[in-house]
């Protein structure tokens, strides 16, 4: 059975690099730079934990039309959010009856919009918890833990051998919304990180920074108690104790968060990557998500919303260099000035 991978970028590259190194039959559907690239490397994919996969260029199927999706049982779509409606119009025109379609991307809507426009397939709402870096010549690196998290369905049942194979379990959930947020939670450091210019290792070895990405978690965390909703328990920490364990002192937070702390080396967030190539990054659907929740409410979400942004100046050309003291100020004066 045919697996294709839709906007095959990082995350798509790796995921669907690891289930052909493991015997699936995967297409990828991308851009024509990368198309390029894995035509000339092909796919080596690495783990935090020591894996080595390597797919040879002339076994790896990189198409740049939408028609190469025609063949496919399943569909994982891992375009930027705001590529997801374009995406689900161009997977309309070519998807068989029957396929499956999987949102592996970041943000709460994803699912949403692809069910609008897909109205005659099963669609599922999945979400990747782990980091990729993407280090050029068709090698994508896994920096962080996490296994796949998607919404449970039987229509899922003829892969899961696939992706087990791959390493990448299927870990399927009855509820898929509080996994969404808790993965948000942990993505509100994306904008932290890329403002930092550091690896996530050393910025999050800053307490500075730390408290940078508490104030943004603390914000989210009211606001979702306010609507009502439950983060899952996504780490060995439970999302309303994170905040907490974030502000304490580098050398208790190194004793005591040693898993939370354990990231690897290499590992940077994908809104760095994004501003390094000078694309759009996915901000308006991470900490803009909180800002969007904030509104339905009736409140504000300043530090979030000063996030967003400081982001949205560093797509424009302005230094995304930023000290955590600097970064830190700076968001305690949004807060002062809400009243909050």
């Amino acid at each position: 059975m045919t697996i294709a991978v839709y906007g095959a970028g990082g995350i798509g590259c790796y995921v669907g690099g690891r289930l052909a190194a493991t015997g699936a039959d995967v297409v990828f559907v991308g851009r024509p730079r990368l198309a390029a690239e894995l035509a000339e490397y092909g796919l080596h994919l690495t783990d935090y934990l020591g894996a080595n996969l390597a797919v040879p260029a002339e076994q790896v199927r990189y198409e740049t039309t939408p028609a190469a999706a025609a063949e496919a049982e399943l569909v994982l779509v891992t375009v930027k959010s705001a590529g997801t409606a374009n995406a689900a119009d161009e997977l309309a025109a070519v998807l068989k009856p029957g396929a499956t379609v999987v949102s592996f991307q970041n943000g709460i809507r994803n699912g949403e919009v692809l069910q609008d426009r897909l109205p005659n397939h099963t669609v599922l709402t999945g979400m990747v918890p782990f980091n990729v870096l993407n280090r050029g010549g068709g090698a994508f690196h896994q920096g962080t833990e996490g296994a796949l998290d998607v919404q449970q369905h039987t229509a899922l049942q003829p892969f899961e051998d696939a992706f087990e194979r791959a390493g990448l379990p299927l870990k399927q959930h009855a509820e898929i919304l509080p996994v969404q947020w808790a993965k948000l939670l942990l993505n509100l450091n994306n904008p932290v990180n890329a403002l930092s210019g550091l690896p996530l290792r050393q910025e999050l070895g800053q307490r500075d920074y730390r408290r940078c990405l508490a104030a943004a978690q603390s914000e989210t965390l009211d606001l979702l108690k306010a609507a009502g909703i439950t983060p899952a328990q996504l780490t060995a920490l439970p999302a309303h104790r994170m905040p907490t364990v974030l502000r304490l002192p580098d050398f208790i937070f190194r004793r005591l968060a040693a898993r939370m702390h354990a990231v690897d080396p290499l590992a940077r967030s994908s809104m760095w990557e994004d501003l390094q190539a000078g694309r759009r990054t996915e901000v308006d659907y991470l900490n803009g998500e909180v800002v969007r929740l904030a509104e339905s409410l009736g409140r504000t979400a300043p530090v979030n919303a000063k996030l967003t942004a400081l982001i949205h100046a560093a797509e424009s050309g302005q230094s995304a260099s930023i000290s955590g003291a600097e970064l830190l100020r700076t968001l305690r004066s949004a807060q002062a000035g809400s009243g909050r």
